[in-house]
C-alpha cells in the first residue's frame, strides 16, 4: 500500500505517506530514520549556501525532514526540483548510499546547475522529464522510497499539467509503503485550483482528493507551518505573515 501524508508548510499544505519505518514484514532491515539531532546537524552544515539558510526561515527543514522520517539509503524523486533546495537537503539526509533524482521539465537553470556542481550534490541526479511523466525510465517502477512535490502542485493548474497522470506515475514509482509528500500554499474552501496563477494557492481538499484517486491513502498531516491567521484571500497575507 502506498500512502499520502499531507503537511501544511508556510502557507502551504504538505502531505506524506507511510513506509518509512524500520524492518518490514519480510524481515529485511532498513536504516532507521534520522534523529532530530542528526537532521539539525545536516541543516547546520557550514557548506550550505546563505540563500538556502534564508529559505530555511519559511521552509522549516528540520521539522519537514523529521516529519517525513527521512533515512540514509532512501531512493528519492523530487518532482519540480526548481533550484534544488529540497533536493540538496534530501541528498544530505540519504547519504552515503541513497540517491535523489531532481526532476525539472527543462535542463537545469543556473541555480540548480550551480548546485549540481557542488560536493553536496554528489548524490543528486538531474532528471529532465515532463511534470506528468516525472519518473526516470532507467530506475523503473516500484523502486522509490519517497517522492516529494514542494510548493508547485498549484502551478500545474495554470500550466495545464495532467495531474491525474502525474499522481498515477508517482504511485507506480513508489515501493509498497512508499511516501508521497505534497506541500503547497493553502487556498480557501471552494476555490479548488482556480487561483493557480493569481494567488498561487490550492485548496487542500482538492489536492488530497486528486492524490487519493491515484490509490494513495492519507497517512498524516503536518501542522508545523499552519497559520490560522492567514485569510488566504491574497497571494501575500496582510499584514505580512507566513502563508497557511
Amino acid at each position: 500500500m502506498r500512502t499520502l501524508v499531507l503537511a501544511l508548510l508556510v502557507a502551504s499544505a504538505a502531505a506524506v505517506g507511510s513506509g518509512c519505518a524500520a524492518p518490514d514484514a519480510s524481515g529485511r532491515g532498513e536504516s532507521a530514520a534520522l534523529s532530530r539531532a542528526q537532521i539539525e546537524a545536516i541543516v547546520a552544515s557550514p557548506d550550505r549556501s546563505e540563500a538556502d539558510r534564508r529559505n530555511d526561515v519559511r521552509r522549516k527543514p528540520v521539522e519537514m525532514l523529521s516529519f517525513i522520517g527521512v533515512r540514509p539509503g532512501m531512493v528519492v524523486l523530487d518532482v519540480s526540483a526548481g533550484g534544488g533546495y529540497t533536493s540538496e537537503l534530501l541528498a544530505r539526509a540519504v547519504a552515503p548510499s541513497g540517491r535523489v533524482y531532481a526532476q525539472t521539465p527543462r535542463p537545469p537553470g543556473a541555480t540548480l546547475a550551480a548546485r549540481l556542481a557542488t560536493p553536496a550534490a554528489a548524490r543528486i541526479v538531474s532528471v529532465v522529464q515532463p511534470f506528468d511523466n516525472p519518473v526516470p525510465a532507467d530506475v523503473g517502477a516500484g523502486r522509490f522510497d519517497l517522492v516529494t512535490l514542494m510548493f508547485n502542485y498549484h502551478d500545474f493548474g495554470a500550466m495545464g499539467v495532467d495531474r491525474a497522470r502525474l499522481n498515477a506515475a508517482v504511485f507506480a514509482a513508489l515501493k509498497a509503503g512508499g511516501v508521497y509528500v505534497v506541500a503547497d500554499h493553502a487556498g480557501r474552501p471552494g476555490t479548488g485550483i482556480s487561483e493557480s496563477s493569481t494567488l498561487h494557492r490550492v485548496e487542500e481538499s482538492l489536492v488530497r482528493r486528486e492524490v487519493e484517486a491515484a490509490g494513495f491513502r492519507l497517512a498524516a498531516a503536518g501542522e508545523f507551518l499552519r497559520n490560522p491567521a492567514d485569510p488566504r484571500d491574497r497571494e501575500e497575507p496582510v499584514p505580512p505573515q507566513p502563508k497557511d
